[in-house]
């Protein structure tokens, strides 16, 4: 029988000894002058960076929003950089999807199928419907927003109810959920002591951004996500693929020293 999501996720992280997930975020703002900012010259720089470090990382997560604002060529774009990947890392299309069930569907046909994406980022503010055609494959997983890393996720996400926060709720409806053990919770860097409230609820996997650039402590991170024997999927983004000059072995160096910071904490 197949894996599960979850359990893919487990077994490729102890193959490739990383729990470091890459985000091919690009931005040519932010690329220096002396590189092709063209999509071409993207798309080549992009298949640099994953031949070089995808025996270094776990996963690589596109956020869609960057590859949209180019509209077509840049989907088509985001289509060849997932097929290149080729299932040599876990690829996560963080495109915080969130509809009514015959809408979200779709939306898990272009994800899963058409692109060929391995797991997606979720919203749960419209209830299970949001989420519950993303996990009908037990191998393709489902991060599901609970705890984020902005400054303005408390807005909606502290608010309570009785007895539970919001995130609260949310982590635990995921866990009902969680029959066909694929779903795994968007849990930001940035509040170690909601991170361990969350953790004291369930086992479920960690997508965890705000590490760097926003300031989230990267050891706390890690030992809170991996207690009850589950796996906390750190990312970066800015901090590697904008590292130094933006050459390769720039990033290259970056995804190394990201990736021994993670594993020395277990040691």
């Amino acid at each position: 029988m197949i894996d599960t999501f979850n359990q893919r996720l487990k077994k490729d992280s102890m193959q490739k000894n990383s729990k470091l997930c890459i985000g091919l975020d690009i931005d040519p703002d932010r690329m220096p002058d002396y590189m092709d900012k063209s999509l071409q010259g993207i798309e080549s720089h992009l298949k640099d960076i994953i031949d070089s470090t995808t025996e270094i990382c776990l996963a690589y997560k596109l956020n869609m929003a960057f590859y949209e604002q180019f509209g077509f060529k840049g989907y088509e774009l985001m289509e060849k950089i997932v097929s290149y990947i080729d299932g040599r890392n876990i690829t996560v299309a963080d495109g915080k999807r969130g509809d009514i069930g015959n809408t979200t569907k779709k939306y898990a046909i272009a994800i899963f199928d058409t692109i060929g994406f391995d797991s997606i980022t979720v919203s749960a503010y419209m209830g299970a419907d949001s989420i519950i055609p993303f996990i009908s494959n037990r191998a393709k997983g489902t991060f599901v927003l609970c705890l984020t890393s902005n400054k303005s996720g408390k807005d909606i996400q502290e608010f309570k109810n009785n007895n539970d926060t919001m995130y609260e709720y949310i982590s635990k409806l995921c866990n009902k959920l969680n029959i066909n053990d694929n779903i795994g919770l968007v849990v930001g860097a940035t509040n170690p002591e909601n991170m361990e409230q969350i953790r004291s609820l369930n086992s479920l996997p960690w997508l965890i951004p705000g590490i760097g650039a926003q300031g989230g402590d990267l050891e706390q991170s890690v030992t809170i996500s991996n207690k009850k024997n589950s796996i906390g999927l750190i990312n970066v983004s800015r901090g590697i693929l904008f590292a130094g000059d933006c050459s390769i072995h720039d990033v290259v160096k970056a995804t190394e020293n990201y990736n021994d910071k993670i594993n020395g904490f277990f040691k």
